[in-house]
């Protein structure tokens, strides 16, 4: 790879250990993707909870931390994805007390570099989205299929290490989708009716995932006639990376980089139809009705201030059944601004909890599970029904104002 005299000052030990092990692993990524070189980034995003870091990956960030502050400090803002322990309430969940420590080491030792704990996987909706051409950082799938589409920025899948990396030099290797090749559409699919609720754009990213099923495919969508909300925009993209580990979607007339199909190479490429059919097939293995729900959970991708007062305008006045608990995920940002707003309160008056700075699946899904006996969850997030089927649950998938019905009938209605 070409270096720059910064970049090789980097990797001859010159601005310390910390970032000569960073240009180090970002070289070695860098040969594998056959990277000619590096691009500078503005920000990095980091997905490291603790269920995933576990004791070794903790005492690796508590090395960088006991290294001298010059050597230490991230180089560009830095910030997080979702912990895995909210710790103002992680006893009633069924969290153990060395679930909490961990993520108290962590915190500690993130703060020590100068990261940013924002906790979120909506940083694009709440702290400096990227802008269309920005070169980032970024590890949470949503949050990069989401930056790539919709903001028009550029940035691959980074894991824990590479968007760490990332922070210390200010730079990542320049492959994927840091390149215009990467970029255009290879698949072509058309939507015959315009999905509705969140969870209608969800299932409808996840079909989509489903049959591109690459990274390396890039959708390009015709059909949509309504300018999507954010909030739809990042159901749909979270369940497309899901279920297609897709990092790029584009929507003619819609996304930043796709004015029209010309735009993206889409002309030449044969139309596949969305239909009824595939999105009734995609839906079919989380239909319960009837069945009783144990959990009601609102995640994945964490809620949007919007979003907090809509489900709080649904609790209002109402309540839960006694047997089925209610969780909402939200960054803790906007977990304040609920506050303040008091959809908080009708949330919890509704006997639901408001987590901040979590999301359910990254907080120890299965051993909350466990320990608190839940079985069928229900959801309106077709990602998060992708996922946790892997840690024992038996998902369920629903409208919003289907599952707070279903939570006060204590069965999904």
């Amino acid at each position: 790879m070409q270096l720059t005299s910064e970049e090789q000052a980097m990797l001859n030990g010159e601005r310390g250990p910390a970032r000569k092990w960073a240009i180090e692993h970002q070289i070695q990524v860098g040969r594998m993707f056959d990277a000619v070189d590096m691009v500078p980034v503005s920000q990095s995003h980091m997905m490291a909870d603790p269920e995933s870091l576990g004791e070794a990956g903790v005492a690796f960030m508590e090395n960088f931390a006991a290294m001298d502050e010059a050597d230490r400090r991230v180089a560009i803002p830095m910030i997080t994805d979702p912990r895995g322990v909210d710790l103002s309430y992680y006893d009633p969940l069924g969290q153990t007390e060395e679930m909490a420590n961990l993520e108290r080491r962590f915190i500690a030792a993130c703060q020590s570099l100068g990261i940013i704990m924002t906790d979120t996987c909506i940083n694009y909706q709440t702290i400096m989205p990227p802008v269309l051409g920005d070169h980032v950082a970024y590890g949470d799938t949503g949050v990069v299929i989401y930056s790539n589409s919709v903001c028009g920025a550029r940035s691959n899948f980074e894991g824990g290490p590479s968007a760490l990396a990332a922070g210390l030099t200010g730079r990542t290797p320049r492959y994927g989708l840091h390149l215009d090749e990467h970029r255009q559409a290879t698949r072509r699919f058309r939507v015959a009716s315009e999905p509705q609720g969140l969870t209608d754009w969800g299932v409808l990213g996840a079909v989509i995932g489903r049959k591109a099923g690459s990274y390396w495919e890039v959708p390009v969508i015709e059909g949509i006639e309504r300018i999507p909300t954010s909030d739809e925009m990042k159901h749909m993209g979270a369940a497309m990376a899901s279920y297609g580990s897709t990092p790029l979607f584009h929507i003619v007339g819609v996304t930043p980089e796709c004015r029209t199909l010309g735009d993206v190479g889409g002309e030449a490429l044969a139309v596949e139809d969305i239909t009824e059919s595939d999105l009734d097939v995609l839906r079919e293995p989380f239909g319960a009705k009837g069945k009783t729900v144990d959990v009601v959970v609102f995640a994945a991708p964490q809620l949007s201030l919007v979003e907090m007062q809509t489900v709080a305008d649904l609790c209002r006045g109402r309540k839960k059944h006694g047997d089925t608990a209610f969780l909402v995920c939200t960054a803790a940002s906007v977990y304040s601004d609920a506050e303040r707003m008091g959809f908080n309160r009708a949330i919890e008056d509704f006997g639901g909890k408001v987590l901040q700075g979590t999301c359910f699946y990254q907080q120890y899904a299965r051993e909350i599970g466990e320990a608190n006996g839940w079985k069928r969850l229900l959801s309106n997030s077709t990602k998060i029904v992708n996922i946790l089927g892997g840690y024992g649950y038996a998902p369920a998938l629903a409208s919003m104002e289907d599952c707070i019905d279903s939570a006060v009938a204590g069965r999904i209605v």
